[in-house]
């Protein structure tokens, strides 16, 4: 390969990849590897298999490849395979490799052909491989079989196409020789993720189940839908042969025979069959590495910059050294302490964007649910038929009385909110449980104490309410507006039932109040109308007029007096008989009752319709709104003080112990050690994360001594990139048709595309192999001799063909 650095290359990526699967997705960095792509039953196995020289993959009909397989192929002198998820073991028998796989495969998918993204990774020793990283992809499919879902072929081309697309990646494209080529599902995904042709190798399979008389000769010399890297031709085993477990050895021999006498292809053997693929695989996949060797550098320091403060610790770790638990103790309890803080007053990193949490969800608790729970108290009031002074005072102490669940529970509420914020924040405390468990206990337990203290304050406010009623108070509506009785109600209403002569029906702005029924010309009540007091006042019903659209009641007198003018009763109209109820409801509240409450009975006896005397009926209604103006104030106070109180006797409280004094009684709860004493998923951490960072630091050490005289094989120059060009020619002909005399053999019927390319001259000297996966064209002046570089930079095709030599008789190489 040129130095060491060059050939370990490989091993390296191979190192990484499992160092960053068995971490899992900390590190994101796309190795550079090789994606084996192609349609089911196109021969990507036996590929692999001949690679390693051993029968090791799951055969079978339908999809058999489930889930990706990585496979890391390394030389060693001895023969074993092992797992990532089983690595201490180590696979001698290869029938037990496969019966592994299935396992596996069948533990993530399932039996039901179901597939799964999450890769197998198979590292395999060999003195008969070379150092190769290859991930075998589920085949191409279009037609869900069994219990797969209806999307399988969306499901597995997302799949490949999450590998294919990376940069990083080479893609293996496997077609077999017996279709077409412009049909192939691995040449059209390569084609999407990568239109230029940079990464895409081309495989041809089956080329001797092709029909007799036809050869895959132009797609292997590159000239039918033609790829920078060109395209390799391979012989797999039928399945004859594997059920028969043909040896993989004598296959491959028999691979070697078919390309040296095949008439098509025996010009090109050196550059044919599985032993050249995979060292051309080998080395384009360690250029490969090369050239993505600055991006990968930045990529790995990147990710050690990341590591090296959480390492740092870790660098010389000695779990029973007291002075590191000490030392964790103390700086995880301060932590413990800002965290909950932080939550409470809503800033820095502890705030949660997608739900309200700690802080947010106490203040929507004082703010919202605890004013909600007082406003439902107002509509329960109950009032008795007491004397004024008595009957307000008894009221009043009845609802106060009532103030004290909504309060109290208000109280449970933030305590339910401390503790689980008290455990949001021991999450970080994760790594040593003891030492959570115990901060929980301990924080809980005190939360738990201030509760009592803080209900028996709340209690206290309202006792103190109890104790005296203040009519003094300045908002008090007895004390700021004397005489002035409450509004019960204001809105629009039709007087019906005045004649024409008199103006007609016309709407005015009335106001209901406790003493009398007043009307204006507008809502600015500032020309009053009139105004009707409402001594001796009932209400009847009135029958819709035929022609009107209003809903009307009527306001009497009882003693047969007029009521408005010379009107005996006045109609009031409204658009809808619901608003009619709710102003006879009003009416109601101001002691003025319908009519038919008033009725006589058979026996001429009167109903008991607990009706008053009009003037205790307003005595009672204004006592009901001095009710509501005071309960008001209290309620007014109490909303105040409760979020002061439970602020002062439970939150601030919980978050000075917590500072001061959680630590003493973590010291006194129970000893270091065992507070100290790690989880096991923190000590595997811990390791994985070591076992990274060395592995990080190895591998930019290595690519560190590269040489950076390395030579390597540039890709090669571009080809016509239109790789599924309209109407593609066969590609399949006779391997030994005869020529017209005199016709040069390179002016036959070609694919359209890039300049054919031109034969050897007669007689001359077989020339070194060209480059790996494309036959170049001939230049004007042939190479030096001597050069037996593979993979050097083709030469550029010549603007003019040079002059076409005579026809070649059959059977002579080209």
């Amino acid at each position: 390969m040129g130095n060491r650095g060059m050939e370990e290359l490989i091993p390296l990526v191979n190192k990484l990849q499992d160092a960053f699967s068995s971490i899992g997705q900390s590190c994101h960095l796309d190795l550079p590897q090789i994606a084996v792509v192609g349609g089911q039953s196109a021969g990507k196995s036996s590929v692999l298999e001949n690679f390693v020289g051993r029968d090791f993959l799951p055969r079978g009909s339908g999809i058999v490849t489930r889930r990706p397989l990585i496979l890391q192929l390394i030389f060693s002198k001895t023969e074993y395979a092992e797992f990532l998820h089983c690595k201490s073991r180590k696979f001698t028998d290869f029938d037990e490799v496969r019966q592994e796989i299935e396992a596996e495969t069948d533990r993530v998918t399932g039996t039901n052909k179901g597939i799964s993204p999450v890769p197998i990774n198979l590292r395999v020793y060999s003195p008969h491989v070379l150092n190769l990283t290859l991930i075998d992809l589920p085949g191409i499919t279009k037609v869900p079989v069994g219990d797969q879902p209806q999307d399988i072929e969306f499901q597995i081309r997302e799949m490949i196409l999450q590998f294919i697309s990376r940069e990083s990646s080479l893609i293996l494209a496997v077609t077999p020789a017996n279709m077409d080529l412009a049909n192939s599902d691995a040449l059209k995904m390569a084609k999407e993720v990568d239109p230029q042709g940079l990464r895409t190798i081309g495989v041809i399979t089956k080329l001797d189940l092709m029909d007799e008389g036809t050869d895959a000769r132009d797609v292997l010399e590159n000239k039918l839908l033609p790829l920078r890297r060109g395209y390799i031709g391979v012989v797999n085993r039928s399945q004859k042969d594997i059920d028969g477990r043909k040896d993989i050895r004598a296959a491959l021999a028999a691979e070697r025979k078919f390309f040296l006498s095949h008439p098509a292809y025996r010009h090109m053997a050196e550059r044919m069959g599985t032993p050249h693929l995979q060292r051309v695989l080998n080395q384009q996949l360690t250029n490969h590495i090369r050239e993505t060797l600055p991006q990968l550098r930045s990529k790995l320091q990147s990710q050690l910059l990341s590591l090296e403060k959480e390492v740092e610790e870790y660098k010389n770790f000695r779990p029973d050294d007291p002075a590191r638990k000490t030392k964790a103790l103390l700086q995880m309890v301060q932590q413990f302490g800002v965290d909950f803080e932080k939550r409470i007053e809503g800033s820095g990193d502890q705030v949660d964007t997608l739900e309200l949490s700690g802080g947010a969800r106490i203040n929507r608790i004082f703010h919202e649910r605890f004013p909600f729970e007082l406003v439902k108290l107002c509509g329960v009031r109950e009032t008795g038929l007491f004397t004024p002074d008595l009957a307000f005072e008894a009221i009043v102490k009845k609802q106060v009385v009532k103030l004290k669940e909504p309060c109290l529970k208000c109280v449970d509420l933030v305590i339910q909110e401390l503790i689980n914020t008290v455990r949001q924040c021991t999450t970080k405390l994760g790594s040593y449980p003891r030492l959570r468990e115990e901060t929980e206990r301990i924080v809980t337990t005190h939360i738990r104490e201030r509760e009592g203290k803080t209900k028996d304050q709340i209690l206290l406010l309202i006792d103190i309410e109890l104790s005296y009623i203040n009519t003094n108070h300045e908002d008090f509506i007895g004390f700021r507006i004397p005489g002035i009785p409450q509004v019960i109600r204001r809105g629009w209403l039709t007087i019906n039932n005045i004649s024409i002569m008199k103006g007609g029906s016309k709407e005015y702005w009335f106001v209901l109040t406790a003493e009398s029924l007043s009307w204006y010309k507008d809502e600015e009540e500032k020309e009053k109308k009139y105004m009707l007091p409402l001594d001796n006042l009932k209400i009847r019903d009135v029958e819709k007029g035929f022609m009107s659209n209003k809903h009307v009641f009527a306001i009497f007198n009882t003693e047969q007096r007029n009521v408005y003018k010379d009107l005996r009763q006045i109609e009031l109209a409204c658009d809808s008989q619901e608003d009619v109820d709710s102003w006879k409801a009003s009416f109601l509240r101001a002691g003025v009752y319908p009519e038919k409450d008033q009725t006589e009975n058979e026996d001429g006896a009167q109903e008991n319709t607990f009706s008053m005397d009009p003037q205790l009926e307003r005595q009672v209604e204004t006592i009901r709104n001095l009710v509501d103006s005071y309960v008001g104030i209290i309620n007014k106070s109490i909303r105040d003080l409760m979020p002061k109180t439970i602020m002062h006797l439970m939150i601030n409280n919980t978050k000075d112990f917590i500072h001061s004094e959680l630590l003493a009684f973590l010291y006194s709860s129970s000893d270091q050690s065992s507070l100290m004493e790690e989880s096991a998923e923190q000590a595997q951490r811990r390791d994985e994360m070591l076992r990274m960072y060395h592995a990080l630091r190895e591998a930019l050490g290595i690519i560190g001594d590269i040489s950076t005289s390395t030579v390597s094989t540039p890709v090669p120059p571009p080809v016509d990139d239109t790789w599924l060009q309209p109407g593609p020619p066969p590609q399949r002909r006779p391997p030994s048709a005869l020529l017209p005399p005199g016709r040069p053999p390179s002016l036959r019927a070609a694919a359209p595309g890039p300049p054919p390319l031109l034969p050897l001259p007669v007689g001359a000297a077989p020339g070194p192999a060209p480059p790996a996966l494309a036959a170049p064209p001939i230049p004007s002046r042939l190479g030096p001799a001597g050069s037996n570089d593979p993979f050097a930079a083709p030469p550029q095709i010549p603007a003019r063909p040079a002059r076409i030599p005579p026809g070649i008789p059959p059977g002579v190489p080209r």
